[in-house]
């Protein structure tokens, strides 16, 4: 396990001499695996750990689970930087998903704790397994090529993911080897959401009746999708800069007949493009919203507009297409 993480580490570039990583560590198995390879690598490599933890105030062993991974880092001399929030009641003030909610939480606790250890990177301990996850769980809401490459191994050149080339069953079993005791958090086991049902049922199913190594396949399907992708970025990136007429923090105004010269795929690439520029994702927004959306372009008589969901407006108007924030 040590020799693959290395290797992934390397090979991908996500840490290098003297860096700084900040380790998001929930002290399930995962998240244990990571933190203890990479404090057994981090002389080999040369680099520094801490480690950040939430209590998302969901589960009442939450407390407990925080003292587990705090006792690990103070026997390991890791600095152990701890944060509790109320993610039920931020889902509902926000109107957003728990699962939503509970991810802002957990990246702008990381990122506050890399602003204040002076951090270079943010380690997640997503794996081979929550990759196939991710890829099925995409394919199955219709989606396109970016939601075919999964996850990443590296992010904006911060986020990584050392154990993205692990699988859940190595990462058990290395737990069990080193007797790390990791905490179980129940909620992994209730088939109540999409993701659950698809690692405890689908998966299972796929590997007895299907394919027995299908995360290892998905695993080679992403890093295809990936390379192509990263071509196709090139080039959106590029056209978004020619048709971009004004950017400011809530409202992107492209113009509309270059738009409309551009071929489908860009277009609905564009469009993707430019709404995660204001919220920094495209979450909530669908095939169906982009195909919405390029009609409306099409059909540019007078002033129209759309609104996809409650956070953006997209307004076609005196040959330019205004995307604006709701919120």
């Amino acid at each position: 396990m040590l020799n693959k993480v290395k290797d992934t580490i390397v090979s991908k570039n996500l840490i290098v001499e003297n860096d700084m990583v900040v380790t998001g560590v929930s002290g399930g198995p995962d998240s244990m695996c990571m933190l203890d390879t990479l404090i057994n690598l981090k002389k080999e490599i040369s680099f520094n750990i801490c480690v950040a933890h939430i209590n998302h105030g969901i589960r009442k062993e939450a407390k407990d689970d925080a003292e587990y991974v705090e006792k690990f880092c103070k026997i390991h001399n890791i600095p152990f930087y701890l944060k509790e929030e109320n993610v039920i009641n931020i889902s509902k003030i926000k109107k957003i998903g728990l699962e939503e909610a509970g991810r802002k939480v957990r990246y702008d606790f990381f990122n506050e704790v890399l602003q204040k250890v002076g951090g270079t990177k943010i380690a997640t301990a997503h794996t081979a397994s929550d990759n196939a996850e991710t890829i099925l769980m995409n394919l199955m809401r219709g989606t396109g090529i970016t939601g075919l490459k999964g996850i990443s191994a590296v992010r904006e050149n911060k986020y990584i993911r050392p154990l993205i080339d692990c699988t859940r069953n190595e990462i058990e079993e290395y737990c069990e080897e080193k007797k790390l005791n990791p905490r179980h958090d129940k909620t992994n086991d209730e088939n109540e959401y999409t993701r659950n049902k698809i690692r405890n049922i689908l998966i299972p199913l796929i590997e007895k009746e299907f394919n027995p190594n299908i995360i290892l396949s998905l695993k080679r399907l992403s890093e295809i999708v990936s390379t192509e992708n990263e071509y196709l970025e090139e080039i959106t990136d590029k056209i978004y800069g020619e048709i971009l007429i004004n950017k400011e923090e809530k409202e992107i105004i492209l113009d509309l007949k270059k738009f409309n010269n551009q071929p489908l795929p860009i277009q609905n690439r564009i469009i993707i493009y430019t709404i995660t520029e204001i919220f920094g994702s495209a979450q909530g927004i669908e095939k169906i919203h982009v195909n919405d959306i390029i009609k409306l372009c099409n059909n540019n008589v007078g002033n129209k507009y759309l609104i996809p969901n409650k956070k953006i407006k997209v307004l076609v108007k005196n040959k330019k297409i205004f995307f604006i924030s709701l919120i």
